[in-house]
């Protein structure tokens, strides 16, 4: 996954009507979702993906060459993992003391203490290791590797890399379902590959329906889905027994992550284009009961899903004469809190 500026584009500004929330039914706009605050953490530099420790109230955020640690009870920073160089993925161990983060430009993955978010170990992985996910059944950690096209599948109790398993094209977000299952975006394929953890080899593949450069993808595992977003404005919706396409909402335009609710029966897609789009996936026909706005690149997020809150970042972003892409305004680096009364 690239960050929510390296990938920004110049847009248009978001229209007016962007400004007033979308929703649907008087009872829901009672409840409508919110930008509750803004945190400035500061610094310089591009961002990747967010994890939340509920047990811990920590916020985890790949921040280029660190990761920023930030206080879920205060909005302040209280540390960072250094030494990176490239930095994607936080994972924390179930044991509560341990965290591991992807180090794309380095091919390793990083073990750090919680307690201090000192580096106490360095594992080797493929080529530009990005999204991670823990598989519990298992106890293991899978890397997956955007440029090598393949997992790296690390025992969290002893850091021993166990094995390695081939893709059929660039892996993006993972997700396992906790019962020895792991799913995995491949972008360059529009597709999800489907892989059973203990013999780590992939028992399917199945192309996403209306779905361009798949990114983030989240699951609901009593309902067997996944949510994957997609460049051309689109959720897939894909059902993780059969395969088969359920739906393909609209979402707001560059997505790079998403959220599923089991409390609210909600799907949240976070875009590029400063929008929160939220959808309704417990009935019929999938409907989005509410765009928020946001921030413009912030197309990143992670929910706490002890409290229902999404954390989303991103900073100023300026247009640089000649360049590409634009820039983040220095010290403008902000983390947004979105939820409801």
């Amino acid at each position: 996954m690239e960050s929510g500026m390296n990938r920004w584009t110049n847009r248009a500004m978001v229209t007016a009507a962007l400004a007033v929330a979308v929703m649907s039914g008087t009872a829901f706009a009672q409840t409508a979702y919110k930008v509750e605050a803004k945190w400035n953490i500061g610094g310089d530099g591009s961002w990747d993906y967010l994890t939340v420790d509920s047990a811990a109230h920590r916020l985890y955020i790949a921040h280029q060459t660190k990761v920023d640690v930030v206080d879920l009870t205060t909005g302040k920073e209280i540390g960072a993992v250094i030494g990176l160089t490239r930095c994607h993925g936080v994972v924390i161990s179930p044991d509560g003391k341990t965290g591991f983060v992807s180090d794309g430009g380095a091919n390793v993955v990083v073990a750090f203490d919680l307690a201090n978010f000192a580096q106490t170990d360095r594992i080797p992985a493929g080529t530009n290791p990005d999204g991670m996910a823990f598989e519990p059944v298992t106890g293991t950690l899978w890397a997956f590797n955007g440029t090598s096209k393949n997992a790296t599948v690390i025992d969290v109790k002893t850091h021993k890399v166990i094995g390695t398993v081939a893709l059929p094209g660039k892996p993006e977000f993972p997700v396992a379902d906790g019962s020895g299952t792991v799913f995995v975006n491949i972008e360059d394929a529009n597709s999800v590959v489907r892989i059973d953890a203990k013999s780590m080899k992939p028992t399917a593949t199945w192309k996403l329906a209306s779905c361009e450069s798949p990114s983030g993808q989240a699951i609901d595992t009593a309902g067997s889905r996944l949510f994957a977003v997609c460049d051309g404005k689109k959720m897939s919706v894909t059902d993780a027994k059969t395969g088969k396409s359920l739906a393909t909402p609209s979402i707001g335009d560059g997505p790079d992550a998403t959220a599923y609710d089991a409390r609210t029966g909600l799907a949240f897609s976070s875009n590029e284009d400063g929008t929160l789009t939220i959808i309704d996936v417990k009935n019929p026909g999938y409907k989005v009961i509410q765009t928020l706005p946001t921030m413009d690149g912030a197309r990143t997020m992670q929910m706490d899903h002890s409290t229902g809150k999404i954390y989303l970042v991103s900073a100023e972003l300026k247009k640089v004469p000649g360049a590409k892409r634009p820039s983040a305004a220095p010290g403008t680096f902000t983390v947004l809190v979105v939820g409801r009364d």
